[in-house]
């Protein structure tokens, strides 16, 4: 008899464990919060979970779903194919800028000059998108400041100077001038085009490395490089234009 009276609790206690522990039926399940039904809300537009705050209004995320959708919509593009994206919109970034540039400039506007310009960013827009990759996984110490002016200054010193020299000499070469040319070209706009650029690309590229998503950069950077393409396709003209009224003036002297 002490074997079944020691066994009988133990035995209880295992079919109780074993029960599943439901709601019956009489217990009702406890309605959703306001917050929890507007966090709902947003899973179901497909924000990320970061954005699911309540301290957000559900109006002011419904405003500004569009332009979420569509950057959404660009970063998943980037992820599938990031060749084809990257060259893509640079491509159309260099087209605003010449557009740009030869809206604000006094002659006629030149359909071959668009082209051109789109031509050479075509071509290095994967260069650059593989060169900005590789720079936000390299220098990566254990201070941020110390990993953020690593990246600011190597792409100051690397890229930018590399960057004004392949522009500028593709911009003489495919308008028909000789190397020589080409190489005078870049000795006349280099040295201001890398003054400019350390006034404005560190601080780009450190907001850009410190805030901005690696999928969502070269959006950032192509907002940028709008105004950047504008000028520099300014700054381009106005050496050639200074060229070519030097030869004429060499050639008037000569005769």
């Amino acid at each position: 008899m002490n074997i079944f009276t020691h066994s009988t609790p133990r035995t209880l206690l295992r079919r109780s464990a074993r029960q599943p522990q439901g709601l019956s039926p009489k217990q009702k399940r406890p309605k959703a919060t306001s917050s929890e039904s507007q966090i709902s809300k947003f899973q179901k537009e497909g924000l990320p979970p970061s954005t699911t705050h309540t301290r957000y209004p559900w109006v002011l995320w419904r405003r500004l779903l569009p332009p979420y959708r569509l950057v959404n919509a660009y970063g998943k593009a980037q992820e599938k194919r990031p060749y084809a994206t990257q060259a893509s919109t640079v491509v159309l970034i260099w087209c605003c800028g010449d557009l740009l540039a030869q809206n604000l400039g006094d002659e006629d506007y030149s359909p071959w000059r668009t082209l051109r310009h789109m031509t050479i960013g075509a071509i290095i827009s994967i260069p650059s998108y593989v060169w900005f990759m590789y720079l936000g996984r390299c220098f990566n110490y254990a201070s941020k400041l110390r990993s953020l002016v690593a990246k600011v200054v190597v792409n100051q010193i690397a890229f930018a100077p590399l960057f004004s020299i392949y522009f500028f000499g593709m911009q003489s070469l495919l308008s028909g001038d000789t190397l020589k040319d080409a190489l005078e070209r870049i000795k006349n706009t280099l040295p201001i085009s890398f003054i400019n650029s350390c006034k404005l690309w560190p601080a780009v590229t450190a907001f850009n490395f410190t805030y901005i998503r690696p999928q969502f950069r070269s959006v950032f950077a192509g907002l940028v490089a709008v105004g950047w393409q504008t000028y520099l396709s300014w700054l381009n003209q106005q050496a050639a234009n200074e060229e070519a009224a030097q030869k004429l003036s060499a050639t008037v002297d000569f005769k």
